[in-house]
């Protein structure tokens, strides 16, 4: 029995181990270009490390011939704004789903559900013509507008407050707090690995996305990280594959720190949030 759970044990991490390599591959191969020297790029080798170190030329070239700091700060910006309108507009929503009762709360429920499946491509031709009629577009808000309402923060949120126990809200009740104050002060403190763990998600998806931001923007003072590389691939580097590897580490890099500080309390909000 002992020998039989090892090779399951053992097998188990083998599979994870291939698993892991396997999504790990398309940014060890960014990683490794972006210290290859040019000639050796295209070279046919299933070797995924440089044979001879380039340095930080690469590096070095993207950053004098493209505004990377400009591209992140726009990022920057976009994202923490987008957060900031989820989480103001979800948290109290989520509690009135998890916790109060009211006329039709179940069918609203059943319509955020509904609502997650809906892509933004469903609804992005109407919202342009929105703001190309109100002169809203090449601006931070024209980015930031169609996500402020996140039907998947209110959906992980509303399953996080329903295992909040009844007792403590109706023990601040007694003590004549407000319901909002109830929200923000006895039960999202409670919630924070929800709320991290669906920050990461918000973060890491508007950071990438390019599909919404290449219809609304098209000054380069005002590109996030992926229009700019975009741009920079476009108008700058042409075939120079390293320098555009380069870009990517750089832009990517921040959004793999963020997760490795976080995981813990990421870990955290995907396995308690009770999905009932």
């Amino acid at each position: 029995m002992k020998i039989n759970f090892s090779l399951k044990h053992a097998a188990s991490h083998c599979v994870l181990i291939f698993g892991a390599l396997f999504m790990l591959m398309p940014f060890i191969w960014m990683l490794s270009t972006a210290f290859k020297p040019p000639q050796e790029i295209f070279e046919a080798s299933l070797w995924p490390f440089p044979k001879n170190f380039y340095g930080f030329q690469h590096f070095s070239e993207v950053l004098k011939s493209a505004p990377i700091g400009k591209y992140m700060l726009n990022g920057v910006i976009v994202c923490a704004g987008i957060l900031f309108v989820q989480l103001l507009v979800a948290i109290p929503a989520a509690y009135a789903l998890a916790k109060l009762n009211f006329a039709g709360r179940e069918l609203l429920f059943i319509c955020i559900l509904a609502a997650l499946s809906v892509p933004i491509q469903a609804t992005s031709l109407p919202i342009y013509i929105a703001m190309s009629s109100g002169n809203l577009l090449n601006t931070y808000f024209a980015q930031m507008l169609p996500f402020f309402l996140s039907m998947f923060a209110i959906f992980l949120l509303r399953q996080n407050f329903k295992s909040f126990p009844d007792e403590i809200i109706h023990a601040a009740r007694l003590d004549g707090m407000s319901e909002l104050e109830i929200v923000w002060r006895v039960v999202t403190p409670s919630a924070i690995p929800a709320i991290t763990a669906f920050s990461i998600f918000s973060l890491v998806a508007h950071w990438n996305d390019l599909y919404w931001t290449l219809i609304v923007i098209s000054s380069t003072e005002l590109a996030p990280p992926p229009l700019g590389m975009l741009l920079f691939a476009s108008a700058e580097s042409g075939a120079n594959y390293g320098a555009l590897m380069a870009g990517a580490t750089l832009i990517t890099s921040p959004m793999v720190l963020a997760f490795l500080i976080a995981r813990r309390r990421f870990i955290q909000g995907i396995t308690m949030t009770s999905f009932r």
